[in-house]
């Protein structure tokens, strides 16, 4: 692969990542779910709590959360279609806001690649929610498969570094 054509490469998974950040805001749905790859999996088991450097415990604005509460194993899903109907179960009565910042993007073969995306996110719950609004700091750790000329994502596992809940 030349340089170019890694450089090429690597646009094209941001491009992928801008269209996936903004037809989750827009719930645009079969947008979302072309995002993926059709044998993708996406990992939000530790996606609600941020833990704690020192400790290893699992913490929410500020608390300790049980750790009985903290690992969420309903949220390890496989395959585009399940994704998207979770993700769109999850946050279709929601106004969302998704960042994503400072990727980290290695090519690893000409159909394959790696990254670490910063990111930011804002949930802002319907009436009657149990939550207000939750802000999220951290990261996405994605992997990508270019299929027929297109790059998706292949996995997905969000990590939180700060979670602020009210």
């Amino acid at each position: 692969m030349t340089d170019i054509e890694r450089l090429i490469a690597i646009e094209e998974i941001r491009q992928l990542k801008a269209r996936f950040f903004r037809t989750l805001d827009g719930k645009d749905w079969d947008g979302y779910q072309s995002a993926y790859a059709p044998d993708a999996v996406l990992d939000c088991r530790h996606a609600m709590y941020s833990r704690d450097p020192a400790t290893g415990a699992a913490i929410s604005s500020g608390k300790i959360i049980p750790e009985s509460e903290a690992v969420v194993e309903s949220r390890l899903t496989h395959g585009a279609a399940a994704i998207r109907a979770d993700v769109e179960a999850s946050v279709k009565d929601m106004i969302t806001v998704h960042h994503g910042h400072t990727a980290e993007i290695e090519i690893t073969s000409p159909t394959t690649a790696c990254a670490v995306w910063a990111m930011e996110d804002v949930l802002r719950g319907p009436p009657g929610w149990y939550l207000q609004t939750l802000v999220g700091y951290g990261h996405y750790h994605e992997t990508y498969e270019r299929i027929d000329g297109r790059w998706h994502i292949k996995t997905c596992k969000l990590t939180r570094l700060r979670v602020d809940a009210t």
